[in-house]
This record gives structure tokens, C-alpha cells and sequence, in this order.
């Protein structure tokens, strides 16, 4: 039989039961936290190992049992159980004979503890609360930063003005603070390096070497470290954005995560402004030991896409960004060779050749891609080393007709070059092409300076002029018959 009935049982203040929520979860998480830090401060004293999940599971049991049989709670005593080890009682009979003689005392001499003076066990009452207070104020002042200490002196004002909960509640958010400030300081770049200084394992021949010790700076990498979080990610970002600044030749960022414990959202936000600006400037991104969960965090904020390339171990993804390296440098060799074979049948001489390269700058368009507008200024001429553009002009109800199609080793823009004439037609890249342009300051610069090659060019302008003149002529015989 229960020994209450129904109407004791609705005699009992249930309504007191919501204030006292909040004492009870402040009891559990301070009973939680006391165990465990006294169980370390035990580890140290004994230099012994404890199972600290084995003490927490019996601390919580031995409290339950202890609150329904109308106890206190309580934890692991730091002093007592270092005296027990000292004194040699470091098995388990020490506690069964305090227990036995504490259920003893309550079993049969209970009206024993009615003698013990109030005095003494108020003065107990001082005593615990004034060392308390000591090791706090005075002892933590030597083993805690300035920050931790004044966290400390504000958890105490707090809980003398407002209460043990609102202490213990506004505790955890002044060390989480203090943690998030403390783990913003910690360097996310463990290290940095580039491709001319910190290579793959590959052995490669001296010629590819050469190429990467003249062009390793377009790879730059970055070893990373720690928890990336808001505070952290946010530094990283800045320093990205400064070091593209200093090496605007990089093309390829790759980020090492070896180190990195975890990543929050807000990272993942740093480091999608990470890939916008790498997208800007034409940067493949190259992750590296990435974690299954700093992975998934990155593919939530939508950084991780097929421009963004995964590589399991850094020395693979090296390797992979010097063989793109090499690739593009023999292509560019090659594309100059091809360039240079062109311009010598044009001008016959090797020194000028070399002089008309140095004044061309190279031009790179996608197809669809529009390299000059009608009623523009005429103020460059190009030769089409690859590829192939269309010259188009425009056609009835708004729409554009091509007129002429130019490929590879022909030129346009020549005669507004020599006549400055505005651009009667829009120049537009058919495919994908390579092209070098001559711009009106350097033909004036070489006319000057260069006059030799200047009269080859003119030259070369009128044939081509010549040879496009003739062609239209034998168009409009035929179209004539």
C-alpha cells in the first residue's frame, strides 16, 4: 500500500513545483560538474586514473536514492577521499564502513545527532562557505587570466544579487563568450607556402622543373588549424583577400583541413565570400583532407560545386596543380612558336618579329564572346592566332547578320588602325579564341621608333586589304551573271 493516499496527494503544493524546477536543474548541473572536476582534482593528488563515466553514473544513482529517502545530494570529496588513500584505505571497504556506521547511527542512536550544538554545525556552515569563498577570491586569482577572474568576480556578484540560478545561467554565457573570444585569438593558418618552394613528391625532368620554379606562385596553399568558427573564418578571409593581393599571378588556392577540428555555418559563409573572389579572378579552389562533416557544413552554405575540386591527400592535389601548370606552359610555348612562325612569313626578320610580339598583348575570348562594338573608336587592330570571329552587323526587326567570317592567321581591325575611322561593325567570337592585339599607341610608338617595321605593317595592310578587295570583286561577278 502506498503510504499516500488521494487526498494527500492533492493536498500538495504542486504549484511550488515550477519555482522549484530551475533549483533542481541548477542542483544537477553543479553536482555534475563538482563530480568531475573533483574527480580530476583526485586523478592529480593519488596519480591514479578514474573512470569518470563510472562516477558519474554512481554519483547520480547515489543521489536519487538518497533524495526518495528524504537526503541531501552530494559529490565526490576531494580532502576525504586523499585521506583515505594516504592513510592506506584506498579499496572500496573505506566507504561500505562509512556507510555502515552512518545507517547504523540513523537505525538505532538517532536522537545521538539532537546533541550536536547548532553552533557547531553553523559554524561548519561558515567555515565551508568563508574557504569556499577563498579559494575563489584568493587562491583562483593566481591560476586564472585577468578575463577568467574578472568572469569569476561577476558570477559571484550576480549570485549574491539574484540568486544561484541566474548565476549559474548567466556563468554559461560569460564562458561561452570568453571561450569564443579566447578561440578567435588561436591562428586558423597553421602555415603557408607556394608551389616554387613546397612540391609533390613526383619526380619531374629539368625542364619541368624550371617551369615550376619560374611559375610555383601561381599555387598557394594554406595549412589550417584549429575549430573555424565565426571569429576565426573571418581572419582567414582577410588573409586570403591579402594574399591575392600580393600574388595576383595565383591561380590555384588549396586549403589543407588536416588540422581543423570542426566547422560552423558562419564559417561556411567566410568561405563562400572565399569563393567569390576566387571566382573573380579566374582561382581554382582545392580542398584537402577534408572531414565527412566539415564536408557536409560546406555543401549546405553551397561552397563546395564542380569548380571546387576534393583531393584526398595534399600531395595528390600538388601534383594534380603542377601538371595544369606544366600543361598551360608547354600550350603557351607552343602558341608563342606558332605566333612567332606567323608574324616572320609577315615581316621577314627575326628582330622585328620579336619587337611586334613584345608591343601585341594576348587576348583570350569565349564564343559568343564580343571583342568590339560598331560606332566604337578604332583604336586596335587583331590578329587571330586562333579560333575563328564573325563581323556582324545589324539586320531588320532588331536582329544582327553576319557578313564575314575570319579564322586562324588573319587579321581584322587593320584599316581603322590606319584610318581611325569609327568601327563599322561588331567583331564577335565565333568559338572559343586566342588573339593578339596591336592597339593605335603602340603601331604609332613602332612607326616612330621602329620605322623599318612600321612600313612592313603598312605593307602587310595593304596586301590584306588587297587580297579581301579582290575577293569581293569575284563575289559580285559571280552574283552578276
Amino acid at each position: 500500500m502506498l503510504p499516500w493516499n488521494a487526498d494527500e496527494i492533492g493536498r500538495y503544493p504542486w504549484y511550488a513545483v515550477p519555482d522549484l524546477l530551475g533549483n533542481l536543474i541548477a542542483v544537477i548541473f553543479v553536482t555534475a560538474t563538482s563530480t568531475l572536476f573533483n574527480t580530476a582534482g583526485v586523478e592529480v593528488a593519488v596519480d591514479r586514473e578514474a573512470n569518470l563515466e563510472r562516477e558519474l553514473n554512481v554519483t547520480g544513482l547515489a543521489n536519487m536514492l538518497s533524495g526518495a529517502f528524504g537526503g541531501y545530494t552530494g559529490c565526490i570529496s576531494i580532502s576525504r577521499s586523499v585521506l583515505n588513500f594516504n592513510t592506506g584505505a584506498s579499496g572500496r571497504l573505506s566507504g561500505l564502513t562509512v556507510a555502515a556506521i552512518s545507517a547504523l547511527m540513523l537505525v538505532f542512536a538517532p536522537m545521538l545527532l539532537g546533541y550536536m550544538p547548532k553552533f557547531v554545525l553553523g559554524g561548519l556552515l561558515i567555515y565551508l562557505g568563508a574557504d569556499q569563498l577563498h579559494k575563489w577570491i584568493v587562491q583562483s586569482r593566481r591560476r586564472l587570466s585577468f578575463t577568467e577572474y574578472l568572469s569569476l568576480l561577476a558570477i559571484i556578484v550576480i549570485i549574491v544579487q539574484w540568486g544561484f540560478i541566474a548565476g549559474i545561467l548567466i556563468g554559461v554565457v560569460i564562458g561561452c563568450t570568453t571561450f569564443a573570444l579566447s578561440a578567435a585569438r588561436i591562428d586558423s593558418i597553421k602555415y603557408s607556402f607556394d608551389g616554387s618552394e613546397y612540391r609533390s613528391s613526383l619526380d619531374r625532368s629539368r625542364d619541368d622543373q624550371a617551369v615550376l620554379a619560374a611559375h610555383g606562385g601561381k599555387i598557394q596553399g594554406l595549412n589550417l588549424q584549429s575549430y573555424l568558427f565565426f571569429g576565426s573564418a573571418n581572419r582567414l578571409y582577410q588573409h586570403v583577400k591579402a594574399l591575392l593581393a600580393r600574388h595576383p599571378e595565383c591561380r590555384y588556392l588549396v586549403f589543407d583541413f588536416k588540422l581543423v577540428t570542426g566547422i560552423d555555418s558562419s564559417a561556411a559563409y567566410s568561405f563562400a565570400q572565399i569563393k567569390r573572389t576566387a571566382q573573380d579572378r579566374g582561382i581554382k579552389l582545392v580542398l584537402v583532407h577534408l572531414a565527412p562533416a566539415a564536408e557536409k557544413a560546406l555543401r549546405s552554405s553551397e561552397f563546395i560545386s564542380k569548380e571546387v575540386a576534393i583531393v584526398p591527400e595534399l600531395d595528390h592535389a600538388l601534383e594534380w596543380c603542377e601538371n595544369e601548370i606544366i600543361t598551360q606552359h608547354q600550350g603557351l610555348e607552343q602558341e608563342e612558336a606558332n605566333l612567332r612562325d606567323w608574324f616572320a612569313q609577315i615581316l621577314g626578320s627575326e628582330d622585328d618579329t620579336s619587337e611586334l610580339i613584345g608591343r601585341c598583348e594576348r587576348l583570350e575570348v569565349d564564343a559568343g564572346e564580343t571583342i568590339v562594338n560598331a560606332g566604337d573608336a578604332a583604336e586596335s587592330m587583331h590578329f587571330i592566332l586562333d579560333g575563328r570571329v564573325g563581323i556582324m552587323v545589324p539586320a531588320d526587326q532588331g536582329g544582327v547578320t553576319r557578313v564575314r567570317s575570319l579564322g586562324r592567321y588573319t587579321t581584322i581591325g587593320e584599316m581603322g588602325l590606319v584610318s581611325h575611322a569609327p568601327r563599322s561593325a561588331t567583331i564577335q567570337a565565333e568559338v572559343a579564341s586566342i588573339l593578339y592585339v596591336l592597339s593605335a599607341r603602340q603601331f604609332e610608338t613602332i612607326k616612330s621608333e621602329n620605322p623599318a617595321l612600321g612600313q612592313k605593317l603598312l605593307t602587310y595592310f595593304v596586301t590584306v586589304m588587297a587580297e579581301r578587295l579582290t575577293f569581293a570583286n569575284r563575289t559580285i561577278a559571280v552574283l552578276r551573271r
